[in-house]
């Protein structure tokens, strides 16, 4: 797959031909057991838009059917995939929106489970990248130093610490900045990632002049 530069975010320009975002979508990824979920219930609270997860959406189906471990078959990725499009594309238009995990997250877990990159998983990059859909810094939950297991989880720590560093990679591969978000308290968390935002807005308008 050809690593593209993506624009990052969505809007438009001021009438000084500044790029003015409208809408503002932010990932918070890491490895599984790390919390992020948890964060995001945090940010809710807080009034913020959040979009859940796609792959535990699409694991709790798959074993309502019966089948025990969908990750064992190729076509898991492309469910994902779907679903995180669908999710992302059906978002009310709110000003910020979180979302857990973005197509990224599903390269890494393609590659973390040794299948190549899928016609609809390099054309889902692809348009996210030609679109700018998510911004540039991309919020990186570190590991709590534990990893408990769950019907959709079964991970032990150790292979966690494998698929955090897969993550790393599989975003610095694609042009995003990881912040890190180090273990603490849930509202901790948040209030670090919420305050990383106010910082970069700062930064921004300085950048481009804007008041």
């Amino acid at each position: 797959m050809p690593v593209l530069t993506p624009p990052f975010g969505h809007g438009s320009t001021d009438p000084a031909g500044h790029r003015r975002k409208t809408l503002k979508r932010y990932i918070i990824t890491g490895t599984p057991g790390a919390g992020k979920t948890t964060i995001l219930r945090c940010l809710e609270a807080l009034g913020h838009s959040v979009v859940d997860e796609a792959a535990t959406a699409v694991i709790a189906s798959e074993q309502a059917r019966g089948e025990a471990e969908p990750w064992a078959h190729p076509s898991f990725v492309d469910k994902i995939i779907a679903l995180q499009r669908q999710r992302q594309t059906d978002a009310p238009a709110t000003a910020i929106q979180f979302y857990d995990r973005s197509p990224i997250c599903t390269h890494a877990l393609s590659t973390y489970l040794g299948y190549p990159s899928s016609p609809a998983l390099s054309t889902e990059i692809e348009r996210i990248t030609r679109e700018g859909v998510y911004e540039r810094q991309v919020f990186f939950v570190r590991n709590l130093g534990f990893c408990e297991p769950t019907a959709a989880r079964r991970i032990s720590f150790e292979d966690s610490l494998e698929f955090e560093r897969v993550h790393e990679e599989s975003y610095q591969l694609f042009g995003y900045e990881l912040v890190g978000i180090p273990a603490g308290e849930p509202a901790d968390r948040a209030a670090a990632i919420t305050n990383a935002i106010s910082r970069l807005d700062g930064e921004n308008r300085l950048a481009t002049g804007i008041s």
